[in-house]
């Protein structure tokens, strides 16, 4: 492989402050407690975090609870495709090139000047295997071929709010259509204390999907706080042990409810059509 050219390479503080782009603003933060990271705000809302030193460190929780996800659903250091759904910084993608070299990525990303802004702040072109393209998730989802990938990460948010329509039945059938036979769905949901929003997503995925799973902050899950819940469906049983005792050695504590109890939960919950 030759050698990344100068202007491939990550060099945020070219691009510190903020940036007009399509969807509105974005500002790109140093982290002065931690030399080499970087925040991402979208329109003043928390969007990515990157560290343009280390790729594997994860500073959201919720990206936390996903690598545990990649980290477990094929064998270690085994490539593994994966398509995203909203890319901002490409901070899991970033993460998926570090830890399983020779990964296909593909990142959809509808607002082409952030994509352009992240591509040149943090040295995206020297990734090898990523393909980061401007398209609407949904669009780009309906291009894409059966089988198309063994992951799908959908990360993606109009303010604090998923699009619905990456978030209904439509968009569920799609994401089961491109995902391999085996494959895994991991979904990011901004949710209230309630997981109300988490609860009509789980029932959306379950009309498609065989297993579908949650993980979330213990307090969230009693009703006491807002904040993410990740959603995991497959056709096949999840790598349960193994991503329960990932989540166990976290630094931040997560619950997994697992398929069976996802189930309980949404009794009554009507699906997204």
């Amino acid at each position: 492989m030759p050698p990344s050219r100068a202007s491939d390479r990550p060099r945020p503080e070219r691009f510190a402050g903020t940036h007009h782009v399509d969807s509105g603003t974005a500002e790109l933060i140093p982290d002065r407690a931690h030399p080499g990271g970087w925040s991402v705000r979208l329109n003043g809302v928390a969007s990515s975090y990157v560290d343009v030193d280390d790729p594997t460190r994860l500073d959201f929780e919720y990206t936390q609870w996903t690598g545990h996800i990649l980290d477990v659903v094929a064998p270690p250091g085994a490539p593994l495709s994966v398509l995203h759904l909203g890319g901002a910084g490409c901070t899991l993608a970033r993460y998926v090139a570090a830890t399983r070299p020779g990964s296909p990525q593909t990142v959809f990303e509808i607002d082409a000047a952030l994509a352009t802004l992240m591509r040149q702040a943090f040295g995206l072109r020297s990734v090898r295997g990523l393909r980061l393209k401007a398209v609407d998730a949904m669009d780009g989802l309906r291009a894409l071929p059966d089988d198309y990938s063994a992951v799908v990460i959908r990360d993606a948010f109009d303010g604090s709010d998923v699009p619905p329509h990456l978030a209904d039945a439509a968009f569920y059938a799609s994401v089961a259509r491109v995902l391999t036979p085996a494959g895994v769905y991991v979904g990011n949901v901004a949710d209230t204390a309630q997981v109300r929003e988490a609860r009509v997503e789980a029932a959306t995925a379950l009309e498609v999907f065989a297993h579908v799973a949650m993980i979330a902050e213990p307090g969230q899950l009693r009703g006491r706080r807002y904040g993410n819940v990740i959603l995991v469906a497959s056709q096949q049983p999840l790598p349960e042990d193994a991503l329960i005792r990932k989540l166990a050695g976290g630094a931040v504590r997560a619950r997994y409810v697992e398929p069976s109890r996802v189930k309980e939960l949404v009794a009554g919950v009507k699906p997204r059509r």
